[in-house]
């Protein structure tokens, strides 16, 4: 019997999830997005080409491999479009490979506007979302109240919408927010609101499924099944930096809930970790740099959000949360991202630990949003050499496989591969994927 495997971050998003997923996707049949929607920002670099995936599973560019948008997945029908036609323009037709399921929930124009209310009303206690109406989609959804992708082919459907619509603009003025100023993309929000309604036509062009009869069908057919996640572990919403975290399931309980997969149906986790850390929007980052190397991590490792633009926050790799989310997902293998970006650092160092209040633990504490984090660093020499060229693992430095040996070793999880540039072509594995 097939399993689904998954492949997911294992820090605050941003670990190269996409990259990862188009190396992998030539071994498997399905590709399959369970959570997240168009705040993940999934980016592919191949051919001298950069390509930003936001809904779409990463397997897209593999026309002979079928893509499944899962019921746990979020759609905003413009930006869907937009990707759908960036696509198009680089030869790549969707709609031949592309499945979504009917369960999906719809983002809203108003969903956006609801978001940017709430963030306005929130003050300087604001989470720093990506202000695509993620987290009042998620809100409707457990509310019982949103609108699914299987919905937009109902005769009532627009009938639905503006009583959805108005529940929001209600509320968006409970909060004194001004909705006469707001815009989406330089439009004002009844101007965005038409060409929304017109991209539904081109979600009726896909084929809309039972996702959860389908991936356990192909399941049952021996079909492999890869499991795409979004954002990273430590911004799910029960187990990441609460209240400064994302609306979903990001670790691999998601993929059941996000997929309709049973626990049992679940193979190998692959978890992605940068070698070091970063961080968008607010919220707890005991190893956040705020220097000159956090600096330089940030200008050399081009950490700016492929969503938002937002420059990242960034730091030394932290164990105890990465140990933290290997033990949430069950993880069996680990990918490394990005060496590359510390070449030329003569010293580079990973927090083995945490000291709160002078008492030292390898534990996230419930209250890490509140408490003094003093990180407790362990030195590492860098390579102090380029990266490029290299095909083997093996014929890495020795000082970089000491550092990847420590990280397999803290973390007790084997590293399968590093990526050492953004082209897929640069992913060196250490083992194969068997």
């Amino acid at each position: 019997m097939s399993k689904v495997d998954v492949l997911l971050g294992l820090q605050w998003g941003d670990e190269g999830k996409g990259k990862i997923v188009d190396v992998l996707t030539p071994g498997y049949d399905v590709i399959a997005r369970f959570q997240g929607g168009p705040n993940a920002g999934h980016t592919i670099e191949f051919n001298g080409i950069k390509h930003v995936l936001h809904i779409i599973p990463s397997g897209i560019f593999h026309e002979d491999k079928l893509n499944v948008i899962g019921n746990g997945v979020l759609i905003e029908p413009n930006i869907f479009k937009i990707e759908v036609e960036a696509l198009k323009q680089k030869g790549v037709d969707a709609t031949k490979n592309l499945f979504i399921s009917k369960k999906a929930h719809l983002i809203l124009p108003s969903h956006r506007l609801l978001d940017a209310a709430n963030e306005q009303a929130k003050g300087n206690a604001k989470i720093g979302s990506t202000l695509k109406g993620i987290g009042p989609a998620y809100t409707d959804k457990i509310a019982r109240v949103g609108l699914r992708i299987g919905d937009i082919t109902a005769f009532d459907f627009r009938e639905k919408y503006e009583l959805l619509k108005c529940q929001h603009l209600q509320t968006a003025h409970t909060l004194n927010f001004d909705i006469a100023s707001f815009t989406i993309d330089g439009m004002g929000i009844d101007e965005y609101e038409k060409k929304w309604l017109d991209s539904l036509n081109l979600l009726k062009q896909f084929r809309l499924i039972s996702s959860e009869y389908f991936i356990n069908q192909c399941l049952d057919e021996g079909k492999k099944v890869l499991a795409e996640g979004a954002q990273g572990s430590m911004l799910d919403i029960d187990f990441g930096s609460y209240p400064f975290v994302t609306s979903s399931s990001t670790i691999t309980a998601g993929v059941c809930s996000g997929l309709g997969v049973a626990p049992s149906r679940i193979g190998r986790v692959m978890g992605i970790s940068k070698a070091y850390c970063t961080r968008v929007g607010a919220g707890p980052f005991p190893t956040e740099l705020f220097d000159e190397t956090g600096r330089l991590l940030c200008d050399l490792g081009h950490e700016y959000g492929a969503t938002t633009g937002r420059p990242r926050r960034c730091g030394w790799i932290d164990i105890p949360a990465l140990r933290y989310a290997c033990m949430l997902n069950g993880v069996t293998d680990l990918f490394v991202t990005k060496p590359d970006v510390m070449n030329d650092f003569e010293e580079i160092k990973m927090c083995v630990d945490y000291d709160i209040d002078g008492h030292r633990t390898n534990e996230i504490p419930f209250e890490f949003n509140e408490v003094e984090i003093k990180p407790q660093l362990r030195s590492f020499p860098g390579w102090c050499q380029s990266l490029e060229g290299i095909t083997d693992y093996n014929a890495l430095p020795q000082n970089l496989l000491n550092y990847l040996d420590a990280l397999e070793i803290a973390t007790g999880v084997p590293v399968l591969a590093v990526s050492i540039s953004p082209d897929r072509k640069d992913v060196l594995f250490k083992k194969n994927l068997g």
